[in-house]
């Protein structure tokens, strides 16, 4: 077996860089199951700049997929994105 020799402040180093990535794993495992935002009813009116009426009817319609707790609503901050993105529209204005 061979023996190595390193500086103690190096390692230190090492220890302290393992100690870091552990934590940072061990708090990824952590926000696993909620690692998704959900917002509730007034968050994603305000997201989309639409009335609660108008988000009531989304819902309705399926337009966009929701939770619903104990009779409050959550709507993922994922599924609010992709409705904004697939009625995105690029500019007409094709003059630079």
């Amino acid at each position: 077996m061979n023996v190595i020799t390193i500086e103690s402040d190096a390692f230190k180093e090492i220890v302290e860089s393992i100690n870091e990535i552990k934590s940072k794993l061990d708090s990824t495992e952590k926000r696993k199951p909620l690692s998704e935002t959900w917002f509730d009813i007034s968050e994603t009116c305000q997201a989309l700049h639409i009335s609660k009426r108008t988000c009531q009817t989304y819902r309705d319609k399926g337009i966009i997929p929701f939770s619903q707790i104990a009779g409050k609503i959550y709507f993922r901050a994922s599924d609010i994105q992709a409705h904004l993105e697939k009625h995105f529209v690029k500019s007409f204005n094709t003059k630079k």
